[in-house]
């Protein structure tokens, strides 16, 4: 499925998105490229929540039905796609030794990513090449 995204960018910060059918489900990159990225796994962690919590998901606005909406003044509207609902997140074990994990961890966090995020998108092959730098 496809929904669509308010793509935000102000002077001096980073580019924000945010959802017109899912209030509340906003994320931000620091580059066009991480901001599509992070959109797209805002979405699909927003949406399963909301199945978890039993909520109804809503069919993808249209252009013509959002086209009046004011968060949409000064965005940039694209498309956002996630797998259908019914695609269900199974829990899987693994073995490593601890220092691996402690590697992975501190790599998943310079991406801002949770550990099952980022041993998905990496294997996978849809991480970024620079991670966010953090203080």
């Amino acid at each position: 499925m496809e929904y669509i995204a308010y793509l935000h960018k102000d002077r001096d910060s980073d580019f924000g998105v945010s959802f017109p059918d899912f209030p509340g489900c906003v994320t931000a990159g620091k580059t066009l490229e991480e901001a599509r990225r992070m959109a797209a796994a805002a979405l699909a962690l927003h949406i399963e929540g909301m199945i978890e919590d039993g909520e109804k998901i809503p069919a993808p606005a249209t252009l013509d039905a959002v086209a009046d909406d004011p968060a949409m003044n000064g965005a940039v509207a694209f498309l956002v796609s996630v797998e259908p609902p019914g695609d269900k997140t199974v829990r899987v074990n693994i073995a490593a030794r601890e220092s691996q994990v402690e590697k992975i961890d501190a790599r998943a966090k310079r991406f801002g990513l949770s550990r099952s995020a980022y041993l998905i998108q990496a294997g996978l092959g849809q991480l970024e090449k620079n991670p966010r730098r953090r203080a």
